[in-house]
């Protein structure tokens, strides 16, 4: 019954935009809407100065508009993997709703049968009377000219790299781009100048019309090449190690452990070996602080617009990333790492910073957006729109926010537990007010019975088998479905 409304509503809300041409007119000559720049960062995890992570992370600029906005300490990913996270937030669907576990183009996204080409977010806006900009990567491809009125860079680039690579040689798989170093010479080189560049002479230009825009940043992604500067403010001696501990995998499922040992990455054991631990987190840390500078680029530009006082700013990370903890280099897990991300939404008008450790997610951008904006909702999004905690940070009914990772595997974070339900139904089960590491397993110890069963009730009612256009990329899709079908062989 709720499809057929869904169906109703859409077929009702399409027409509406079809004949709707005086209300979409009217709307693209007011100038009293605000103007929407969200800011995605690719692969940043919780390694920002606002959120006390990681002593070393230098952030002045993400920092500076927390201090005028709303932080949210405690926002998770759709997925803790590029495609199917950027497809869930721009589309409003969840990957348990599509299918859409893996890596994925414009082409492939729009033929997946839940997702409808005019609902996705651009699209949705750009119908109402906004005029749509893009630049970097914002689809997991980049910025698509389907998705958008003007486009800057348009497929994602992940930079210049030296022909020297680390020593790491993958004994199966298809490799890996972890690597670093300095490198180019300098940061005119990088896809990120060009981005920042683009989006700030947009940002100085008059539009007749709101806009919409969307600017996709590369970095921390790997590899962590940038230029020399930008190492030399993190010295080697002073770089601070993640928290490890050699027992950390003595009490997880069989299918957990399946997920931390992609053997295209570089382990624990690599690392120590070869003595380069410090040296991987210098070069993350060094890309996380470069991308800070042209995020400030971008909001240096803003501030200096026709525009700084009525443009709303969405800020987060399409994932976070492992440094070593769990002894991981890589995503794609259901831990905080992988999952926790910063997010900031700053409204005209804010001034003051808010915290707000409510559990929120990537589905939530979507909706909280066109509220924002004072746009009809879309009655498909499956997120939940965060207006009422920008104005009261300990707003009633934000308790639980889910992660998924390929087909049936999710995670459920509240303000003080994560909760992991894997497809095979083994589980994990953390207390994070006095294991913020996750390093105790609580699953199947009878005392935790009645909270499991509480968290259980977040899960999504249904998971939608994998969309076979859902693919590609870095080979994730294939790799995850052998490694399922190996943890089913097992059992």
């Amino acid at each position: 019954m709720m499809k057929i409304l869904f169906c109703h509503i859409r077929v009702t809300m399409a027409l509406a935009f079809a004949f709707g041409i005086t209300v979409v007119e009217a709307v693209a000559g007011d100038q009293n809407k605000p103007n929407i720049l969200m800011i995605i960062v690719d692969d940043l995890n919780d390694w920002v100065g606002v959120m006390n992570a990681h002593p070393n992370t230098h952030t002045p600029n993400i920092d500076r508009l927390a201090e005028k906005g709303t932080l949210f300490t405690n926002a998770h990913a759709a997925a803790p993997l590029c495609g199917p996270t950027r497809a869930a937030l721009l589309s409003g669907l969840r990957p348990s709703t599509t299918g859409i576990y893996g890596h994925n183009n414009y082409r492939t996204l729009t033929a997946n049968p839940h997702i409808d080409e005019e609902y996705l977010l651009p699209r949705y806006v750009s119908r109402h009377g906004y005029k749509t900009l893009s630049t970097g990567k914002v689809f997991h491809e980049g910025s698509p000219p389907e998705a958008f009125d003007e486009v800057g860079l348009e497929s994602r680039d992940f930079g210049p790299r030296p022909d020297h690579r680390i020593a790491y040689t993958p004994p199966e798989g298809q490799g890996t781009s972890t690597d670093w170093g300095a490198y180019p010479d300098s940061d005119e080189q990088m896809p990120d100048y060009v981005i920042a560049q683009w989006a700030a002479k947009q940002l100085l230009e008059d539009h007749d019309q709101p806009f919409f825009m969307s600017v996709g940043f590369i970095r921390p992604h790997v590899p962590w090449f940038v230029p020399q500067k930008w190492f030399d403010m993190h010295p080697l001696e002073q770089i601070v190690l993640p928290h490890h501990t050699e027992r950390q995998f003595d009490d997880l499922p069989e299918t957990a452990l399946r997920f931390s040992e992609l053997p295209q990455m570089p382990d624990m054991e690599w690392m120590l070996q070869e003595k380069r631990w410090e040296k991987s987190v210098q070069a993350y840390l060094a890309s996380v602080t470069f991308v800070d500078h042209y995020v400030g680029v971008v909001l240096d530009a803003l501030e200096a617009s026709d525009y700084a006082d009525n443009t709303i700013i969405v800020f987060f990370s399409d994932h976070g990333y492992h440094l070593g903890t769990k002894g991981i280099w890589a995503k794609h897990t259901l831990w905080e790492e992988s999952t926790r991300i910063p997010m900031i939404i700053r409204r005209p008008g804010d001034t003051e910073p808010r915290r707000t450790h409510k559990p929120v997610n990537h589905m939530d951008i979507y909706p909280t957006v066109l509220a924002l904006a004072d746009l009809p909702p879309n009655p498909e999004n499956e997120g939940q729109n965060l207006v009422p905690l920008l104005d009261d940070p300990e707003a009633d009914g934000y308790h639980g926010s889910v992660t998924t990772h390929a087909y049936g595997n999710h995670s459920v974070r509240t303000e003080r537990w994560r909760y992991i339900r894997y497809e095979d139904g083994s589980e994990e089960l953390y207390d994070h007010w006095s294991d913020p590491n996750e390093w105790t397993n609580l699953a199947g110890i009878d005392h935790y019975a009645d909270i499991i069963e509480k968290l259980a009730k977040y899960l999504p009612d249904h998971d939608e088998p994998w969309d076979a256009n859902s693919g590609g990329g870095a080979g994730y899709n294939d790799y995850f479905r052998d490694l399922f079908e190996r943890t089913r062989n097992d059992q």
